[in-house]
């Protein structure tokens, strides 16, 4: 990775709308003075004079988008989250601009690139191949309506997003509802005047009600206002993002938007994701119903009439079933991962596996004062910056992602970037995370890891951001396994009062009740993937896709589904992953193949494999496709094998 500097994130220190708007209008006012003058540039086409300022003006207005984006997401001022939006609208806009110019698609044309290196000539394939996507070769009238259109989607998809975050609702409960909850979470409800408790549909509130609350009326309640988070409002706007996304991939001359948007991923069609689908629900059909049946079976203790679940009580019973055939209560284990360790065990993980350090930044101007900054560095040299944005806050994105800021230059700017997620606040409380929390918090700081190691690149279509879809959550599903190491697990694992380091018997009963529920898991992965890619490749005229949801739902789960609730209306992923919701578990697939060299080691920390696999996957970013990339890396084709092993791993 080459050297340079830490350069601000110049949006992020807006402190007002209109100064936001003035810093994001002129970045992109330049980058259409540079855009006039390449296309007006005259002479035979060189990598110097068409190559390298098509690729600084590409970086200007994807910085303009991602910095704009995490305002939007995460900045706790509603002015400058509006003006984040108009900003990243604004810069989505130019970028279709940009992709349906003739006049710079003739210039790549005419670049011979036969004599450059691989990684360029990689770079101007990729250049012509989204050029012919973005619908370039079109007339000049049909090229307008893709602009409509494309910014329409834009617009829509942001309202869909905004109405999903703005959407944080509650329910009420008297004191004694909170039976079987932890003891640090029912400290932290304090009763109103009306002697009731608040919970609301955030992470830290909703997901220990679902796993732990004996009172199923509570779990009932929460759950239907938080499958119903976004409704009605984005009823009408999902309506029209589909019929958009439709428009769009016939003008383009497809099918459906499915098939549109997989012809650049690994996969490369809607039929190709369809089948993936069907291979994994195949796959996962007799374990589903094992899973199914042992959580019936302890429900049947309860209830003895009782011949299916419902909807809330999935996570309830898997719990009991959990603590009381094989021993383990997650209750127990959380006490062993406050907030700040996790956060300093994985540094050390992190640090050992791929020689990195993490140095705090102090007195750095951000948007919260609970971010917290860091630069990432091998040894004393800096390879760039990332930003925590940790817990949860009114009007901030709900969930977990990783948010790209700065691309990184070669000789200039490191690159940056941020996770924004919503774990336990340490300054409400001892912020006690679950093993799935801390899964999560590895998960999405991989995708941070890879968006710095990756960095420096030297073309944006080389970059980790220009990496297919379908392969950019295998790095960070990979990250998890280290998460559900016991040995790793036992670096930094202590009891938030006493110290004492967490148990190993605890780490072993853990790790043999985190298969159960695993069949189940995978068919509700497989529902949300089919569903996404069915409202992409259905006619969205008329479309009633609460209909779709439930039918759907009764093909892939065993649970039925929840009267009364609207799950699309709130699903996030509809609009960032559209139809390609599958991606999770294709790199899954990839991700547990890709961690088989580390097993078939001395140790999962060997700093040799681990090596091979940074220069590999990490720091290539996208300098050649995924495929080859995981073929170089494992030194073979991918198999099936270590993902079958996992999905069929023995409970308890």
């Amino acid at each position: 990775m080459p050297e340079g500097r830490i350069t601000p994130a110049g949006l992020l220190l807006a402190t007002t709308p209109d100064e936001l708007n003035t810093l994001a209008d002129a970045e992109l006012a330049a980058a259409r003075a540079e855009v006039d003058l390449l296309v007006a540039s005259r002479g035979p086409r060189t990598v110097e004079n068409t190559l390298v300022p098509f690729n600084a003006l590409l970086i200007r207005v994807a910085e303009t988008a991602m910095q704009s984006d995490l305002v939007f997401n995460a900045h706790p001022d509603g002015g400058l989250r509006e003006a984040g939006d108009r900003s990243n609208r604004a810069a989505k806009s130019l970028r279709t601009e940009l992709g349906l110019n003739r006049g710079l698609y003739d210039l790549f044309v005419a670049l011979d690139v036969s004599m450059q290196d691989e990684e360029t000539r990689y770079a101007i394939h990729k250049i012509l191949r989204d050029f012919r996507l973005a619908g370039v070769d079109r007339d000049e009238a049909t090229r307008e309506k893709i602009k409509v259109l494309r910014d329409e989607i834009d617009a829509i998809g942001s309202d869909f997003d905004r109405i999903i975050s703005e959407d944080v609702r509650s329910v009420t409960a008297r004191p004694e509802d909170l039976a079987g909850m932890p003891e640090d979470y029912v400290a932290a409800k304090k009763p109103g005047p009306d002697g009731l408790v608040t919970i609301s549909t955030a992470y830290p509130d909703s997901i220990p009600i679902f796993q732990y609350a004996e009172n199923a009326d509570l779990r009932k309640r929460l759950l239907h206002a938080f499958n119903n988070r976004g409704h009605p409002a984005n009823l009408e706007v999902l309506g029209r993002l589909l019929e958009r996304r439709e428009a769009l991939a016939k003008l383009l001359g497809y099918a459906n938007w499915g098939d549109y948007v997989t012809v650049d991923k690994m996969i490369g069609s809607g039929k190709a994701a369809a089948e993936f689908i069907g291979k994994i629900t195949a796959a996962a059909e007799e374990r589903a119903r094992e899973d199914d049946a042992l959580l019936v079976a302890r429900k049947r203790k309860d209830q003895p009439a009782a011949t299916s679940l419902e909807p809330w009580d999935r996570g309830f019973y898997r719990e009991r079933v959990r603590t009381e055939q094989f021993s383990f209560d997650s209750r127990e284990a959380r006490a062993y991962f406050p907030y700040a360790r996790v956060k300093e065990g994985m540094f050390g993980i992190l640090g050992e596996l791929l020689g990195l350090r993490f140095r705090k930044v102090e007195d750095l101007a951000v948007w919260d004062p609970s971010v917290e900054a860091y630069d990432l560095l091998q040894s004393d040299r800096v390879l760039g910056r990332f930003f925590l944005d940790m817990h949860p806050r009114p009007g901030k994105f709900t969930h977990a992602a990783a948010f790209p800021l700065v691309l990184g230059v070669p000789g200039g700017s490191l690159p940056q970037a941020s996770l924004i997620c919503n774990f336990p606040d340490p300054a409400k409380g001892p912020a006690l995370m679950t093993h799935n929390d801390v899964l999560t918090f590895f998960h999405e700081f991989g995708h941070l890891v890879h968006m710095i190691l990756s960095g420096g690149r030297r073309w944006v279509q080389t970059s980790m951001n220009e990496i297919e879809w379908d392969f950019v959550e295998a790095p960070s599903q990979l990250l998890e396994e280290w998460a559900r190491d016991p040995a790793m697990l036992q670096t930094f694992a202590r009891h938030h009062e006493t110290g004492e380091p967490i148990p190993a018997d605890l780490l072993a009963r853990q790790e043999r009740a985190d298969a159960l529920g695993r069949g189940l898991d995978v068919r509700r992965q497989m529902f949300l993937a089919a569903l996404s890619l069915a409202y992409h490749t259905r006619d969205p005229k008329g479309m009633d896709t609460t209909a779709v949801a439930k039918e759907l739902y009764a093909r892939y789960e065993l649970v039925p589904w929840f009267e009364g609730t609207h799950f699309q209306c709130g699903f996030g992923h509809l609009n960032g992953y559209s139809a390609v919701y599958y991606t999770y578990m294709w790199s899954l697939v990839i991700a547990k193949d890709l961690f088989s060299p580390f097993q078939g080691g001395k140790s999962i920390l060997d700093p040799s494999q681990a090596a091979k696999y940074r220069q590999a996957i990490l720091e290539a970013g996208s300098r050649k496709p995924a495929a080859e990339m995981v073929r170089e890396y494992l030194g073979r084709e991918p198999r099936f094998d270590a993902y079958a092993a996992w999905l069929n791993q023995a409970v308890g």
